[in-house]
């Protein structure tokens, strides 16, 4: 599955890659966790809280095609840092807020800003540059795994942290544990390691390539695909621990269904990226959004123990983030590697999109409603949209700058 990382400077790039994704997503995947003990300590009520983490969403899609045209123009490094130390602020200044505008401020815009800009479009379109064509979908598989990893790591860690140091304490500990991405940031961006671009590529410039995207059918239908892989997931990863709650079981078994998630998406992450290099990737990505309304609605049916929630979170895990290798890979096939992470930050865009609306109304049922009951019920009917808009997608062959120089 590794075949393709074959030379010493494309597996160091990678894995460089993976540990920033690792270190942000692991931050941000985990933040549902801190929702019930900032609520029963500030008293804000959980829909605003809710509406500050769904606006972390929005941000979080958002600040990527602008960190990606950035780095796109200028070179990743700078991006990267400035990501890290960004979200690493919002982390610490967050305990000292106290209104729904102080968390809006810290989670919804520094800590979100940060982590999207040293996520996906940054990331990916930074080590799709320094690959060769074979390596780029294997590449982004394991780079996605990272950010996976990150997930299963960080949850149980900050789980832990919040039952030992209180909220406060474990939102100070996430901000130091941030910083240990700023050494990797060096590795990925050292001097000669970005493969030299063909002309062709560089020569119609950021704005038309843009403009060529948003004119191309396939490119939106991508769009509504990931639309719904957005809310899906801020929906989990903000109202999972609330869901766990209603059903009575101990907060542990939301951390380590969190944990469980992140687990079954490495292994997601590598398969996705293998499958992409043996079928189109539509393909691939209707399957994964078909299975998760079917796994809906198994877990919807099936007794809420423990041991239920974490079979669904296996179930769930393996397509989780594993979206992302044959999302990019569509849009390197349709447009190229030259300006990926600002085409795939706009996909990421509509992405989070999808995820305001799945943290922000999953906050508005339970408060309406009492459960989320009708949540899971959008959820799979968005599921079955997304993996029929797939199907027509124009998946083109690579283009010749995808060509490795």
């Amino acid at each position: 599955m590794l075949r393709s990382l074959n030379t010493r400077a494309a597996l160091i790039t990678t894995l460089a890659a993976a540990g920033i994704l690792m270190v942000t997503m692991g931050a941000r995947q985990s933040i549902g966790l801190f929702v019930s003990p900032l609520n029963t300590s500030t008293g804000l009520g959980i829909a605003s809280i809710s509406f500050a983490l769904a606006v972390g969403q929005f941000m979080w899609g958002a600040i990527q095609p602008v960190a990606g045209a950035v780095a796109d123009k200028y070179g990743p490094g700078k991006v990267l840092v400035a990501g890290v130390l960004v979200l690493a602020l919002g982390s610490a200044l967050t305990p000292w807020m106290d209104s729904s505008f102080g968390l809006v401020l810290t989670l919804g815009l520094l800590s979100a800003a940060g982590s999207g800009a040293g996520s996906f479009s940054v990331l990916i379109g930074a080590a799709a540059q320094r690959l060769p064509l074979a390596a780029r979908g294997t590449a982004s598989g394991v780079i996605n795994a990272g950010g996976s990893f990150g997930q299963f790591v960080f949850a149980p860690v900050l789980q832990k942290l919040i039952q030992a140091l209180g909220w406060m304490g474990a939102m100070w500990s996430l901000a130091v544990m941030v910083l240990a991405a700023l050494p990797l940031i060096r590795v990925l961006v050292k001097p000669g390691t970005e493969a030299p671009k063909h002309a062709a590529a560089d020569g119609k410039g950021l704005g038309h390539a843009v403009r060529e995207a948003l004119g191309d059918r396939s490119y939106l239908l991508l769009h509504a695909g990931f639309f719904t892989c957005g809310f899906h997931i801020a929906f989990l990863v903000t109202h999972l621990p609330g869901e766990v709650a209603l059903c009575g079981l101990p907060p542990g078994v939301a951390s380590w269904s969190l944990a469980i998630i992140g687990l079954a998406n490495i292994a997601g992450s590598l398969y996705a990226g293998a499958c992409i290099a043996r079928y189109p990737s539509k393909y691939v990505l209707a399957v994964m959004y078909a299975s998760r309304a079917l796994l809906v609605a198994v877990y919807l049916m099936a007794p809420k123990t423990a041991m239920t929630f974490y079979l669904f979170a296996a179930g769930l895990g393996f397509t989780w983030l594993a979206t992302v290798p044959p999302t990019a890979a569509i849009v390197g096939k349709l447009f190229g590697v030259r300006y990926l992470g600002t085409l795939f930050g706009l996909t990421l865009l509509s992405h989070q999109i999808g995820g305001f609306l799945g943290a922000y109304l999953g906050g508005l049922a339970i408060v309406r409603f009492g459960d989320f009951s009708w949540m899971w019920y959008a959820d799979m009917a968005l599921a079955v949209m997304a993996a029929l808009v797939n199907l027509p997608i124009r998946e083109a062959s690579p283009r010749q700058a995808l060509a490795p120089a």
